[in-house]
C-alpha cells in the first residue's frame, strides 16, 4: 500500500491540481491506490517521498535511456545553465543539435525544434496540410500522437487507460478531418484512400506502437504505407517521439529501412528535459515561417539547457556497443519472463523490440489494438502492485511500454524476474 507521505501529498495536490496530477496516467486510475511521489532518481533506481527504493522501468515514460541523473548529462546541463537558462534568440548549441539529428535520422534534411511531442505532431500535420493543400489525415486506432484536438480520436496511452475514445471539447468538425485505420491492416488504409484519397494530406503512425502497449509492425506493413502514400501524393509521418533513438540511433525508420516524409521526435531527444522536434524533406520544411507561409513558433523552442542535455545524450548513445548492450539487457528480461510464464502456465503475451516491452495478460498474442483491449486489466493491476511491493516500479497501466535503460544491470534484471516469479506462483495457487 502507498504510505503516508504520498497520501498526504496527493491530498494536497488534489485540492489545487485537477485529479491531483499534471498528466492523467500518473494518477494510477488503471491500477488503483494513491500514486507514489518521487523524491529523486539515480541510475536505474527511483526513491519515493517515504525513502523507499525501486528498480525503475518507467524512465520518465521513455526519455531516460541512460538512466537517472547520468553524470555527463548533468554536467552538460550545469554548463549550459551557468550561461543563462533561456534567451529567445538563436544559439550555437541548437545548430549543433540540428546538424546531429540530420546526421543520424535518415529521412530528415531540415528540422525545427519545439518543446513537446504534442507540439511536434500538431506542427507536422499543419505542415503536411499546407504542402499537399488537403485537409484530412489518417491515423490508427490505438495510436496516441499527443493531445491536440484533431488527434484525440481513437487514441491510445492515457486515453485508452481511462476508457475515453475521444475527448469532450473537440469539435465534431475537427474530428471529421481525422480518418481512422487499423494498425497492421493495410486493407483498412487502402479503403480510406480509395474513398477519400484526393482529400488525404498525410498518414501519421507510430512505426512501433508504444501507447497501447508495445505492438510491432508486421512484415511489410510500413513499406506498404510508404507505397500507398506515394501513389496518392500524400505524406507519410512517423511519430518517433518514443522510438526515436530508442530502438536504434536512427529510430524505427532505420531499423525497418522505411523513410517517411516527416518525422516527429521527443523524449530521448531532450535527455530528460522538455524538448522535441519535427523534420523531414527540405522542400516540405521550407514552407515553415519565416522562410515560408506556415506559421509555427515557440518562446522556449531550442531552449539551451534542454539542447545541451540532448546533445550529450546523443553523444553517449553514439558510442560503440550501446544498443547491443541495451538489447542484451532487455533480452535477458524477456527470456526470464517467458520462462516464468511457461513454468507457471500463465496465459500472457510479451511484445518487445529493443529496450521497449509490454506483457499482456489473458491473451495469446497482440498484433493490433483489438487484441490489446482484450488483455486482462485487473490481473495487470494485481501484478503491478505485487511488483511494487517487491521494489519494482512499472508503468501503472496495461497500455504502456516498460523501458530498459543502460543503467540496468544483471542484478536488477534477476531481481525483477524473481519478483515476477513470486507473483506468478501466487497466481497459480489461487
Amino acid at each position: 500500500m502507498t504510505t503516508s507521505a504520498a497520501k498526504k501529498l496527493f491530498a494536497r495536490a488534489a485540492k489545487k491540481i485537477p485529479g491531483g496530477v499534471n498528466s492523467p496516467v500518473r494518477a494510477w486510475k488503471a491500477v488503483g491506490d494513491t500514486p507514489k511521489f518521487i523524491a529523486r532518481g539515480e541510475g536505474a533506481y527511483l526513491f519515493d517521498a517515504d525513502g523507499r527504493k525501486y528498480i525503475d522501468y518507467v524512465g520518465s515514460w521513455g526519455p531516460l535511456i541512460l538512466g537517472h541523473a547520468r553524470r555527463e548529462v548533468l554536467a552538460a546541463i550545469h554548463r549550459a545553465a551557468n550561461n543563462g537558462t533561456t534567451f529567445g534568440a538563436p544559439t550555437r548549441l541548437e545548430v549543433e543539435l540540428a546538424e546531429r539529428i540530420t546526421q543520424v535520422v535518415p529521412s530528415i534534411q531540415k528540422v525545427r525544434l519545439v518543446s513537446s511531442g504534442t507540439e511536434a505532431t500538431m506542427s507536422a500535420l499543419r505542415l503536411a496540410r499546407a504542402f499537399t493543400k488537403r485537409s484530412k489525415i489518417v491515423k490508427f486506432d490505438g495510436c496516441y500522437h499527443g493531445h491536440s484536438d484533431g488527434l484525440l480520436v481513437k487514441s491510445g496511452s492515457g486515453v485508452a487507460t481511462l476508457g475515453l475514445p475521444d475527448s469532450p471539447g473537440v469539435p465534431e468538425s475537427f474530428a471529421r478531418e481525422t480518418l481512422v485505420a487499423r494498425f497492421n491492416d493495410i486493407s483498412s488504409v487502402e479503403a480510406l484512400f480509395q474513398k477519400q484519397g484526393h482529400d488525404i494530406a498525410a498518414v501519421i503512425v507510430e512505426p512501433i506502437c508504444g501507447n497501447m502497449g508495445v505492438i510491432l509492425p508486421q512484415s511489410k506493413f510500413l513499406g506498404h504505407l510508404r507505397g500507398i502514400t506515394r501513389r496518392h501524393q500524400a505524406l507519410l509521418i512517423f511519430d518517433e517521439v518514443i522510438t526515436g533513438f530508442r530502438v536504434a540511433l536512427g529510430g524505427a525508420q532505420k531499423l525497418y529501412n522505411v523513410r517517411p516524409d516527416l518525422t516527429c521526435l521527443g523524449k530521448i531527444l531532450g535527455g530528460g528535459l522538455p524538448l522535441a522536434a519535427f523534420g523531414g524533406q527540405r522542400e516540405v520544411m521550407d514552407l515553415l515561417a519565416p522562410q515560408g507561409p506556415v506559421y509555427q513558433a515557440g518562446t522556449l523552442s531550442g531552449n539551451p539547457v534542454a539542447v545541451a542535455a540532448g546533445l550529450e545524450t546523443l553523444r553517449l548513445l553514439s558510442q560503440r556497443g550501446v544498443y547491443e548492450q541495451l538489447e542484451r539487457t532487455a533480452q535477458q528480461l524477456e527470456l526470464g519472463y517467458r520462462q516464468v510464464i511457461a513454468s507457471h502456465k500463465l496465459r500472457a503475451a510479451i511484445n518487445r523490440v529493443g529496450s521497449m516491452m509490454t506483457i499482456f495478460f489473458g491473451v495469446d498474442s497482440v498484433t493490433d489494438v483489438d487484441q490489446a483491449r482484450q488483455a486482462h486489466r485487473e490481473k495487470f493491476a494485481t501484478y503491478f502492485h505485487s511488483m511494487l511491493r517487491r521494489g519494482i516500479y512499472l508503468p501503472p497501466a496495461q497500455f504502456e511500454a516498460a523501458f530498459v535503460s543502460l543503467a540496468h544491470r544483471k542484478a536488477d534484471i534477476d531481481r525483477t524476474i524473481t519478483a515476477f516469479s513470486a507473483w506468478a506462483k501466487a497466481q497459480s495457487r489461487g
